[in-house]
């Protein structure tokens, strides 16, 4: 498999959301959707990828690539999801939902420790290979236990049996009653348990968003630092390009006080042609090469 340069660099949001719609609407098609072999879905998943990215240089093997990868991470968010549903607290928000399957999304130890396709999620979840099917039925926690006895319709529990005078004896506890203890037990036992998992995932969330921040702030102070190295470097050019200028600056002052009374007639037409062009340069702002073939045809 190619490198990501190679196959078009790191995945966006909008690419990757452009993929999953891509996926739904050919493989979900009502006509070809159950015919068309692998290659070919991918083909045309390709085709209508790119009339969504305008531009984009994605192969069909990218893309096949890049699905394999966000067809798992949904998988496990879709089960995330459904334990959280199965462990539903009472009286909660949907966001302590939403904080229960991320700390199932991280509790299962392969891949990433948070789930960040929400936006992916959107488009597939009402898929039929995405729904969210309960594994379970809804366990409540910190509440009342899950065995209760029932209200009693024993004519001892009568108003004619509270007003008598004799005192109830305590039922034995029998077989059922016992079960039923140890069931309670056990639930206490697994409330604990799940009350002790999602702290520990709610820890490895904070440290895990400490340490996005402390990487987002080494990333400031990286841009500042190249920032600071680029101005130094733009300075360091404008001082060179002083020095030319003012290299350049001397060596016209000495061409024009250059003294040509005792020199030959060769020499004194050389340094005549060198104040021309120290004169065309500051006339015209110029730099370039000597040039004076017009200057002399105007003073001919």
């Amino acid at each position: 498999m190619g490198s990501s340069s190679e196959t078009g660099g790191a995945w966006s949001v909008m690419e990757d959301v452009s993929l999953c719609e891509s996926w739904l609407h050919i493989s979900h098609c009502p006509v070809l959707g159950n015919e068309m072999k692998f290659c070919h879905m991918w083909k045309k998943i390709h085709q209508d990828f790119c009339e969504r990215v305008i531009g984009t240089t994605r192969t069909d093997q990218a893309l096949s690539s890049r699905w394999k990868i966000l067809n798992k991470e949904l998988a496990k968010w879709r089960d995330a999801l459904a334990k959280t549903m199965d462990n539903h607290r009472s009286r909660e928000n949907l966001t302590s939902e939403t904080i229960q399957a991320q700390m199932f999304f991280g509790a299962t130890g392969q891949g990433k420790k948070s789930f960040n396709h929400t936006h992916c999620w959107e488009v597939v979840k009402n898929c039929k290979k995405f729904q969210i099917i309960p594994t379970g039925p809804t366990v409540v926690l910190n509440e009342t236990p899950l065995y209760e006895t029932p209200a009693s319709d024993s004519p001892m529990d009568s108003p004619m049996s509270q007003d008598s005078p004799i005192e109830k004896e305590p039922r034995p506890i029998g077989r059922k009653a016992a079960k039923a203890k140890r069931g309670s037990n056990s639930t206490k036992s697994s409330s604990k348990f799940l009350e002790e998992l999602s702290r520990m995932q709610a820890m490895r969330i904070e440290m895990d968003m400490k340490q996005q921040e402390h990487d987002r702030a080494i990333d400031v102070e990286n841009a500042k630092e190249r920032e600071y190295v680029r101005q130094q470097r733009e300075y360091a050019r404008q001082e060179r390009e002083y020095a030319r200028q003012e290299k350049i600056e001397n060596k016209d002052r000495e061409s024009m006080a250059m003294d040509t009374t005792h020199m030959s007639p060769d020499t004194k037409q050389y340094w005549k042609l060198e104040r021309r062009d120290v004169m065309r340069r500051r006339l015209f702002r110029d730099d370039g090469p000597s040039n004076t073939d017009w200057l002399n045809d105007q003073n001919n």
